[in-house]
């Protein structure tokens, strides 16, 4: 009985250390409604049950059998691109060993939105996700200013848009490209006194807006104008926010605006159509295949030190909003 036991044992085992070794960098598809740090413990709990741990529990920050973050939030009410890290902590174990015996074949379907992840010293790779460009599409209308600058929020203010032409939106449209202040939204994961807004404004503390500060547009296009709705390509830098965007726009036009819908179709490397794992996907093999691995000086890293995966997920929110 004890080699049954052994037997059965053996492969839970295999697993879990094949998982524990993933180190670098992945993208997966975030769906409207979840939060990216919801989606992050839904990924975590799907490979540990995989792995073959009984119970895992995601959200315990100490003592984490998995070490893994993201590369930047994505608003609940988005969807898009979500890039994670993962850390090697078994230097026995190389890439080309976990890809021993496996077989993908390459991932065709298209997604909505990505999110990159960093597994292991992939975390420590994430920063390059907050400073890289991203890319948006995003929906707004006109004539109703929400609370959240986005669909998800009472509305506050209605006022008039039926003065306003594609030709009136693309000329306003010139300046918010570049170099820009931008103010971040008051319901944002920005903190105050270690407290996100969002939370601290849902609690009915009254709240300060953050003083403007420099982000940077790298193309802004209007690619359809259907009053009361208009959609937006966006390539962007860190730290910008579209529905600041949106809600500024429209106060440019004499009127007010809000982002009905939000799509992150890049972050980074990774892209929306190649690159996305939707939630069916999350398997350990399907991540093998796609994992970017990171280079041998990230490899070298301590992994007795281990990233701050929640945290990571907190500085993506300040640094790259939606």
């Amino acid at each position: 009985m004890a080699g049954n036991i052994g037997s059965a044992a053996a492969p839970i085992t295999s697993s879990l250390s094949k998982l524990q070794a993933l180190n670098g960098l992945f993208a997966i598809y975030k769906k409207q409604g979840p939060t990216s740090a919801d989606v992050l413990n839904a990924l975590k709990e799907a490979l540990l049950k995989e792995a073959g741990v009984q119970n895992p529990n995601p959200r315990k920050r100490k003592k984490q059998s998995l070490k893994m973050g993201h590369g930047g939030t994505l608003d609940s009410a988005a969807s898009g691109v979500l890039g994670l890290g993962l850390q090697i902590c078994s230097p026995s174990l190389t890439m080309k060993s976990l890809l021993k015996g496996i077989s993908v074949q390459s991932n065709t379907q298209q997604a909505e939105a990505t999110t990159v992840v960093g597994i292991g010293n992939g975390t420590k790779m994430l920063s390059t996700m907050l400073a890289g460009s991203k890319k948006y599409v995003a929906v707004g209308e006109l004539g109703k200013a929400t609370d959240t600058l986005d669909a998800t929020g009472s509305v506050i203010l209605e006022k008039d848009f039926e003065h306003i032409t594609r030709l009136d939106i693309e000329d306003k449209l010139k300046a918010f490209t570049g170099d820009i202040m931008q103010v971040p939204p008051l319901y944002s994961a920005l903190k105050k006194d270690g407290q996100r807004l969002s939370v601290l404004l849902k609690k009915g503390h009254k709240v300060e807006a953050k003083p403007a500060r420099p982000v940077t547009v790298y193309n802004l296009t209007l690619q359809e104008f259907k009053p009361p709705h208009f959609t937006l390509d966006i390539e962007c830098g860190g730290g910008f926010y579209v529905r600041s965007l949106v809600d500024d726009l429209g106060k440019a036009l004499s009127s007010c605006a809000h982002v009905k819908e939000l799509i992150r179709t890049k972050q980074g490397q990774f892209t929306l159509e190649e690159h996305a794992l939707h939630e069916e996907q999350w398997t350990l093999e399907r991540i093998l295949f796609s994992l970017q691995p990171c280079s041998e000086s990230e490899q070298a890293l301590d992994c007795t030190k281990p990233p701050e995966a929640d945290t990571l997920g907190t500085h993506s929110e300040v640094k790259m909003k939606t």
